[in-house]
């Protein structure tokens, strides 16, 4: 069976990234999808009497916050019954914190094939002091994740962008690549980018990737090189110039100190482009 985690908000994007896991799911067989919704317990008041500093609640916004625990329970079963009689499994699940934090645990004790998330991105400032949830889960994720930011339907999907250096893939991630590919019966392009900075010959390039497709015995591939600025930018502008559906990466999963130099160019473009990015954390 593949278990599928789809975080569900309740936004447009969360809606999407649903529609086009409940539909992908009828075309297979044995799907499970968890719906998870990760409520955000308000903050305490530090109002303690005679200095002694006690924390406790607001009970006006303690009151509202079990109001809206109900309410979205509630339409959290209204969900799991719109799904049940289909040719998949759907469950849903109330959590209460932070929503990475809750996103993370879920993966880490439920352990699924894949996760399928809305997402509106994050870009300027909130970018650079804190990201968005979607790239944290990209960045942490031991399974991959599927990031959707518009409405999409799977029968659509017929273009895949594989962009890498084919220098060092890991045959899970090859792996998973090409399961994708045949998941969604798709043509696959495998694309690299030439920057100024780390400027290579095409033909030098091309070689690579060839020997990339005969290694792996890829089929219904085209070897692409693309030259822009940067890596990231790169990537977005063919996927556009080709009105690919979807974008694969794989991501180091750096974090820390690490992650704040070497960044990640996976979880820029999961920020910034507007198609379907699929993402896999390399070992």
């Amino acid at each position: 069976m593949t278990k599928v985690l789809v975080p569900f908000d309740f936004s447009e994007q969360a809606q999407y990234a649903l529609d086009f896991t409940t539909a992908l799911a009828e075309t297979v067989d044995n799907v499970q999808i968890e719906v998870l919704h990760v409520l955000e317990i308000p903050p305490l008041d530090t109002m303690g009497t005679m200095g002694g500093g006690v924390e406790y609640p607001d009970y006006e916004n303690q009151i509202y916050f079990i109001e809206l625990t109900k309410v979205k329970k509630k339409q959290m079963a209204e969900l799991e019954e719109k799904y049940a009689d289909k040719n998949f499994t759907l469950s849903t699940k109330v959590v209460f914190g932070n929503a990475y934090q809750g996103i993370s645990t879920f993966i880490s004790e439920e352990d699924p094939d894949i996760v399928v998330m809305g997402s509106k991105g994050a870009s300027g400032i909130e970018e650079v002091l804190i990201g968005s949830n979607t790239e944290k889960v990209v960045r942490n994720s031991k399974c991959p994740v599927l990031t959707i930011k518009s409405p999409v339907k799977p029968e659509e999907v017929d273009k895949i962008v594989f962009a890498s250096d084919f220098r060092d893939d890991s045959d899970e991630t090859v792996k998973n690549i090409k399961s994708l590919q045949k998941l969604f019966n798709a043509e696959l392009y495998l694309v690299n980018v030439n920057t100024p900075g780390s400027f290579e010959t095409t033909r030098d390039s091309i070689s690579r990737i060839k020997h990339f497709v005969k290694k792996y015995a890829f089929e219904n591939v085209k070897a692409e090189i693309y030259n822009s600025t940067s890596e990231e930018s790169g990537i977005i502008e063919f996927a556009e110039d080709i009105d690919a559906e979807m974008i694969a990466m794989a991501t180091h999963g750096h974090t820390g100190f690490l992650h704040l130099i070497t960044g990640s160019i996976a979880e820029d473009v999961v920020n910034h482009a507007k198609r379907m990015v699929w993402t896999f954390r390399a070992k």
